[in-house]
């Protein structure tokens, strides 16, 4: 389905709100023992408190982020290698100035690397800039499409780890031009949604149409007759891209 790269962009705020993975190099500011440092990361691991450094893009007020799992992956002296899977909005260089306190010795981010963010990840998606000019290239003056369907995703690829609702083709116009989804426009509903969950809608041709915030439970998804289901927050598809059945 075309797109234009202004609906598409849509979908950044949805990927923002996901967890992230980093690979950072945390510089130590003096000598402390293996043993004291594994220690001292155990206890980052969890919700913590966490104020953002004063180069940010938030208000600097105090909030808790949680830390899954960070993972020493190597050391040299002071220079230690780490896995860090955390929260949405988690900064890291607060994250080792924090380590670097409670050791007691300081500590700073030396070099970081976002190697994943919700379900895109740097193993799976990544492709360099050389690449994606490679490919236009190819696709733009010889007509070749294979390998710019590879560096170029489909949109529905950055929803995959939300629950989706499968909605009715009569409903999908109505919700390109911002209507909220009411349960007889529903078809399938993926088990294990909560109010105020963020939902993708789809077409029964497994094409995105929307990301909307769920006002019903799966369960009253299903077993409801009326009511509004889930409130449209973005709209990716083009209104008119399925006949306009609403209006008749």
């Amino acid at each position: 389905m075309p797109i234009t790269l202004n609906k598409a962009v849509k979908l950044i705020p949805v990927l923002l709100k996901e967890d992230k993975e980093y690979i950072c190099v945390m510089k130590l500011h003096g000598d402390v023992s293996d043993k004291k440092l594994k220690a001292v990361l155990r206890e980052f691991q969890g919700p913590i408190y966490q104020r953002p450094p004063l180069r940010s893009a938030v208000k600097r007020t105090v909030r808790i982020r949680r830390i899954y799992k960070i993972d020493m992956l190597e050391r040299e002296n002071r220079y230690v290698l780490l896995k860090i899977w955390c929260e949405a909005g988690t900064y890291i260089r607060k994250l080792c100035h924090d380590i670097g306190e409670v050791l007691g010795i300081g500590a700073h981010m030396y070099e970081l690397r976002r190697t994943r963010a919700g379900s895109l990840s740097e193993k799976t998606n990544m492709v360099t800039l050389q690449d994606v000019v490679d490919s236009y290239v190819l696709w733009k003056e010889h007509g070749i499409e294979d390998y710019i369907r590879r560096v170029i995703l489909p949109m529905e690829m950055a929803v995959e780890h939300i629950p989706k609702v499968v909605i009715r083709d009569s409903a999908v116009d109505a919700i390109c031009h911002g209507a909220a989804l009411a349960v007889p426009g529903i078809l399938h509903v993926e088990t294990g949604i909560r109010v105020n969950d963020i939902v993708a809608i789809f077409t029964l041709k497994g094409e995105l149409v929307a990301i909307g915030k769920a006002r019903m439970r799966s369960e009253e998804m299903v077993s409801s007759k009326r009511g509004i289901a889930v409130k449209t927050t973005q709209v990716l598809m083009p209104p008119d891209t399925y006949p306009p059945l609403w209006r008749q």
